[in-house]
């Protein structure tokens, strides 16, 4: 029988023990008989259990760096792209105008340097000769400076006209998954809009909606196994990367980030994940339900005093509540007794006749915590 069977039908046992019937002891058949189990520390270890699904740990947006109307599209979402692979591109006319205008200012420069050159030449010589002045010398020489300067700015405008051209083709810029599409051939984009996001390849990340509690206890190692829905026997582990500051207003969750250490082939984008951690082991008092009791507003349980034979209300802090059991954080010490059944006919300082239940499954041994 599997062990998590065996004991629930120890937990189911032991929690139908309050309505058997048990003897009285003799002389205490006047008495109140009430059942009472000794406290003992237990240590647990809570599993929690939540789903997510796998994404890229870098997303990147992509926009063209021109202005202009999207002529081709080439990639769907879902495509895989190369880093310098042209994924879209623009109409080019507006930039092949001005490429050619910027060419023709490079030969106007080109054929204005010649003449200069040639006349810078002219009065050299003629300077030599005594045939010219200085300040004609002077001007000439000028001329030739600017016309040099000319050269090269006009060919920097021709590199920058060239750069705008290649604008019109957008690349991918690094290896990815597009996962998501903006834009339609015909449309007007503007520079800086993004027009398609890419998932990055490399490392991958199970991205979980948790509670925002779990967040202030985190598993005690941080390390989370991961396992993909569809097929269990995939399964991967990784620890808590990152871990959202604020709460999601139309879910009250908190998104937290589980960085793969290696991610199967079957777990790709999009796939649902499940995520199991476990907490640091802490030691507790474990008790049924129906030992708990409500004084002052506050939860509290009967303790039973075997010396005195009488009960008393004590106040608790509760740990947890779980499907059938509390566990405490205070209030009740190792080796004390506890009234688990028969608490609504007490009150405090009644002398009652208390059977015991000895060692209950729930207590002395690691109970593993519910799971959510």
């Amino acid at each position: 029988m599997h062990p998590r069977c065996k004991f629930c039908i120890s937990l189911a046992a032991f929690l139908a023990a309050p309505f058997l019937v048990a003897a009285s002891p003799p002389g205490d058949e006047g008495l109140l008989r009430v059942r009472v189990a000794e406290a003992r520390r237990t240590s647990m270890a809570e599993d929690v259990v939540f789903s997510g699904d796998i994404q890229a740990q870098a997303q990147v947006n992509v926009s063209f760096r021109t202005n202009g109307k999207v002529a081709k599209r080439l990639v769907e979402v879902g495509d895989h792209v190369a880093a310098d692979q042209v994924i879209a591109e623009l109409e080019p006319l507006t930039q092949r105008a001005n490429l050619d205008n910027a060419r023709a200012a490079v030969s106007s420069a080109e054929a204005q340097l010649t003449q200069a050159k040639l006349t810078f030449e002219r009065q050299k010589q003629l300077l030599g000769g005594g045939f010219t002045t200085r300040s004609t010398y002077d001007n000439a020489e000028q001329d030739l400076r600017t016309a040099q300067a000319s050269v090269e700015s006009t060919k920097a405008a021709l590199g920058t006209t060239q750069e705008q051209l290649s604008y019109t083709e957008l690349r991918a810029g690094v290896p990815g998954i597009v996962t998501r599409r903006d834009f339609e051939v015909g449309q007007v984009v503007q520079s800086g809009q993004t027009v398609l996001v890419l998932a990055q390849d490399g490392p991958r990340d199970a991205v979980f909606n948790v509670y925002e509690a779990l967040t202030a206890r985190p598993p005690g190692n941080k390390v989370v196994e991961v396992s993909l829905q569809a097929d269990p026997s995939v399964k991967t582990v990784g620890t808590v990367r990152e871990i959202s500051p604020t709460v999601d207003a139309s879910s009250g969750t908190v998104r937290v980030k589980i960085g793969l250490e290696s991610t199967p082939p079957a777990m790709s984008l999009g796939s649902v994940v499940v995520g199991r951690g476990t907490f640091v082991p802490r030691d507790v008092v474990v008790l049924p339900w129906s030992a708990l009791y409500r004084y002052e507003n506050e939860p509290a349980v009967w303790v039973y005093d075997p010396a005195k034979r009488t009960v008393a209300v004590r106040k608790v802090a509760i740990d947890r509540y779980g499907p059938n059991v509390i566990t405490l954080k205070s209030g009740i010490e190792q080796g004390e007794h506890v009234v688990v059944a028969g608490i609504q006919f007490l009150r405090p300082g009644q002398t009652v006749a208390a059977i015991e239940l000895g060692e209950t499954p729930l207590q002395g041994a690691a109970v593993t915590g519910e799971r959510r």
